[in-house]
């Protein structure tokens, strides 16, 4: 199956310490080959990079490691193909625009009767399930709440809705979703998810994946939060939390904002 990668944080963070460990994971320490991509939301934008070639070999992802590029929310994603060719328009992550922002999506798993899934406004341009899922998803969202929440109460029945989504695709197999706006992330737990929070007093941090080790107090300041999440740990000398299975966090500056569960 494919990994997913995301980071949010509270002051515009580089992400190339902890993409450093998972590009070698797109055909060097693990079997994700048939593309990947990155998307940064960065001063009220957004831009991506995908490619359908393995990211250990890509060019491009070397670019992004030594380019710092630095943001509050990252989404990112290897594939290993099941459902749909290896080609750029089944490269995620993928993104589409509601209420004048640009939701970013990236999936790991695999469903059944996907097809089944009705589109309302949005289609998708490639032919995987999971970009099928995401035009489902964001139309359901899109019909429930014609307009972005005004206030903290429509802003959790948005995200009570949006769990109750992910489970309704948790039921036809592996769902486990990486989705942004630019102003949230949210994840959400199928099988396997993990994430490590770092604030003050900032240590060292060695890869799994790649000979690499990075002392974060001498890149941070005291104030600074920034919160990982990845398919499997992405360091060997940190401790990571497990999302449970049926479980959507939602994060902002890189603190755990809400928390719903099966």
């Amino acid at each position: 199956m494919c990994e997913l990668l995301g980071m949010s944080a509270n002051v515009p963070t580089d992400i190339c310490f902890s993409f450093t460990g998972f590009l070698h994971r797109g055909g060097g320490t693990g079997p994700h080959r048939d593309g990947w991509g990155i998307a940064f939301y960065e001063e009220g934008g957004y831009r991506d990079f995908r490619d359908p070639h393995p990211s250990v070999h890509s060019p491009i992802a070397r670019l992004i490691c030594d380019y710092p590029i630095k943001s509050n929310i990252v989404i990112s994603h290897i594939r290993q193909a099941n459902v749909g060719q290896v080609r750029l328009a089944n490269t995620h992550p993928f993104v589409r625009e509601m209420w004048g922002r640009p939701w970013c999506y990236a999936h790991n798993g695999q469903l059944a009767d996907w097809q089944a899934l009705p589109h309302s406004f949005y289609r998708p341009v490639g032919s995987t399930d999971s970009e099928h899922a995401f035009c489902w998803l964001l139309g359901e969202l899109r019909g429930a709440f014609p307009e972005p929440p005004a206030d903290d109460e429509q802003r959790h029945a948005l995200w009570a809705t949006l769990h109750g989504l992910c489970e309704r695709l948790r039921g036809l197999g592996v769902f486990n979703l990486l989705l942004a706006d630019g102003d949230y992330l949210y994840t959400f737990c199928s099988t396997k998810l993990a994430h490590i929070t770092r604030r003050a007093p900032f240590g060292r941090a060695s890869l799994s994946d790649a000979e690499l080790t990075v002392n974060f107090a001498e890149h941070t300041t005291a104030d600074d939060v920034v919160s990982v999440i990845a398919t499997e740990p992405l360091t060997d000398n940190e401790e990571w939390i497990r999302m449970a299975p049926g479980e959507l966090l939602v994060w902002q500056g890189g603190v755990i904002q809400a928390r719903y569960k099966t």
